[in-house]
């Protein structure tokens, strides 16, 4: 079948093996020094190791390849004692917070999920954006008043949602002024696909647009901001 996977440009790899860490699902090896995609039928498409790559050695191709087999490497990651970071199961210990006075909502506009969206919505004109990762909302205690507040907001999800965002966000770059994006996503690997997802789309927009990257952690905190 002709299906999307990454593809490793060996004479860039530096053989760091950063790649081979953040692909949750097993397709990844060092061999000799350098990464390969051992096993095609592994490898999801979604990209989690493209962010990870700092030699820029990997990018996506199109072609003949068996079907991804997510039992087939989830079986294997099992067998081999891991996971995907985003799946593994943690609890916080935390104690209830005090009650207190109902806080308003600072969402702006309708729909918020990126594959819903039209692409020349009149709230995108003018506007600072927010593309958040789904967990995100949900981890971070202060995300309405410090992230959602004053922007526009775009939720997707690249471990679950199937869809390419790249190119729906550069439609929204090019028809839009947008003034600014923020990117909101967590920790895992998996969320390195929304970061690229939209650095791909202002590339392909032609827009030079100010970009920052919130990362947040499973445990509720700020972890990186750049």
């Amino acid at each position: 079948m002709i299906r999307k996977l990454i593809q490793i440009d060996e004479e860039k790899c530096s053989g760091c093996g950063a790649c081979a860490a953040a692909c949750h699902e097993g397709a990844i090896a060092m061999v000799d020094g350098k990464a390969r995609l051992t096993r095609e039928d592994y490898c999801d498409g979604l990209g989690d190791c493209l962010p990870a790559c700092p030699a820029g050695a990997i990018t996506f191709v199109e072609r003949e390849a068996p079907a991804y087999d997510a039992a087939a490497a989830a079986a294997a990651r099992a067998a081999a004692g891991g996971g995907c970071p985003g799946s593994r199961v943690r609890t916080f210990g935390r104690p209830a917070a005090p009650a207190a006075e109902p806080q308003p909502s600072e969402l702006r506009q309708w729909p918020v999920q990126l594959q819903l969206v039209p692409a020349e919505a009149p709230y995108f004109d003018g506007c600072d954006l927010l593309v958040a990762a789904d967990c995100t909302a949900f981890a971070l205690g202060s995300f309405h008043a410090r992230l959602l507040r004053g922007r526009i907001v775009l939720v997707a999800c690249p471990k679950l949602d199937r869809a390419p965002y790249a190119g729906k966000l550069a439609e929204i770059f090019r028809r839009n002024d947008v003034r600014s994006v923020t990117v909101a996503r967590m920790e895992v690997p998996c969320c390195g696909g929304l970061t690229f997802a939209v650095q791909q789309g202002l590339e392909r927009s032609g827009k030079d647009i100010p970009l920052r990257v919130v990362t947040v952690a499973t445990d509720g905190r700020i972890a990186a901001e750049e």
